[in-house]
């Protein structure tokens, strides 16, 4: 299928507009808009995934009520405040819808809304009735950035990113803003992504697109081991594209999937190479293992080892903590035969074969793990299906980071 990259973020698709403002959910005198809005111009279909963490930021209560008719306008987010584990957090959810419709005119039950930040922080009112007005009268084609920038908490670079694919014979636009840094073990259904399109797509298939998605690309992410409170994937479509409504399975069903998986894994890729603290994006690929739930399972075992993340951050090519943590992965497969590669833009190195030690040039791994981007490809020679995870290495700026969080 031909797709290509675009310009434009969460803007990127006929019919979206978008904004960041500063209300003051924190210190009065910050310099960083701390809430944003993206508007369609119509009602659109809509269907979201939403954290596996028991406790649940209030958001996801009210969004799945707002959510159960499949129609969705207007998606609001604030940084700084989780509005998780407050007495009032549903209440002030609901408040903040109303009064996107009250300055929009949409419905406020039309209205995803979600935070991020410090869990049980009261949340007040005030800066909600400052700058969700402001954001209403800023809405811009071109203010993707501006809302991208807004739901920043602990990132160090916005996540924007949009592509274009066939559909009915009509170009269509997939695109979207994410946020995400700490508290990174996703497991869906303290990550947001907000995705729009103009494609025309019922609200069944969008959520049937979304949960088989997410296991390959966001649930494949781990940053530090911890699932937020928060985590969700919210998507609208306007249909706005023209094309005839994705309503069944197809080639247009399965074009929308493949643009919907190359946004998201330019997501996973944005979040995990913007760990707190990080100094480089690991990818772990494995193959040939029995079966595709198993592979995934290696892939984020990896990943997640937080001895094999130190490792990376000292540019150590230890290969025996990848094999340690192949091996208390819970699935069934055989460890006699597992062959390790590290790579990145320096070249390659393979450092274990067979299971077992290899004389291999330990000044070219040094080389090869220096660099920003690393990948460990890891072949189990038990099967034939493959995954990937994607994470970061554990850095002394991630503890101080996270020491003084709220400070």
């Amino acid at each position: 299928m031909e797709m290509k990259h675009v310009e434009g973020g969460v803007c990127a698709a006929k019919g979206f507009k978008a904004w960041g403002a500063f209300g003051g959910l924190g210190d009065p005198k910050a310099d960083k808009d701390d809430m944003a809005l993206v508007l369609s111009e119509c009602p659109g279909a809509a269907a979201a995934v939403y954290t596996s963490n028991k406790v649940k930021a209030a958001h996801i209560l009210v969004d799945k009520k707002h959510l159960e008719n499949g129609v969705a306008q207007a998606m609001l987010c604030n940084s700084v405040n989780a509005n998780t584990c407050n007495a009032d957090g549903e209440e002030r959810a609901i408040a903040n819808a109303e009064l996107v419709a009250k300055e929009t005119g949409i419905s406020a039950e039309d209205v995803i809304v979600t935070s991020t930040g410090v869990i049980g922080k009261p949340m007040p009112g005030e800066p909600f009735e400052k700058g969700i007005p402001e954001l209403v009268k800023g809405l811009s084609a071109d203010g993707g950035d501006k809302a991208a920038h807004a739901i920043m908490t602990t990132d160090t670079l916005d996540k924007q990113t949009a592509v274009t694919f066939m559909a009915g014979g009509k170009e269509c636009t997939l695109g979207g803003m994410a946020k995400g840094s700490g508290m990174i073990h996703i497991n869906m259904g303290t990550m947001l992504c907000f995705m729009t399109t103009d494609c025309a797509i019922t609200a069944q298939m969008l959520q049937r697109a979304l949960d088989f998605e997410v296991k390959d690309s966001f649930n494949q992410v781990s940053i530090d081991g911890d699932t937020s409170t928060n985590d969700t994937l919210s998507i609208i479509a306007n249909g706005m594209a023209g094309n005839s409504v994705i309503n069944g399975e197809g080639e247009d069903f399965d074009n929308f999937k493949a643009a919907l998986h190359e946004v998201s894994v330019t997501f996973a890729k944005k979040i995990a190479g913007d760990g707190e603290g990080c100094t480089k994006l690991i990818e772990a690929h494995v193959v040939n293992a029995p079966t595709k739930d198993t592979a995934r399972l290696i892939s984020k075992n990896i990943i997640c080892s937080s001895l094999f993340k130190a490792a990376m951050f000292g540019n150590d090519a230890n290969w025996g903590r990848v094999l340690c943590a192949i091996g208390y992965t819970p699935a069934d497969f055989e460890t006699d035969d597992i062959d390790v590669t590290i790579s990145s833009a320096k070249g390659s190195v393979d450092v274990c074969d067979g299971s077992a030690s290899m004389p291999f040039d330990e000044e070219k791994a040094l080389e090869i793990l220096k660099e920003d981007e690393v990948t460990v490809d890891v072949d189990i020679n038990d099967g034939e299906s493959e995954a990937y995870a994607w994470g970061c290495d554990l850095t002394y700026d991630y503890v101080k980071i996270n020491g003084e969080y709220r400070s």
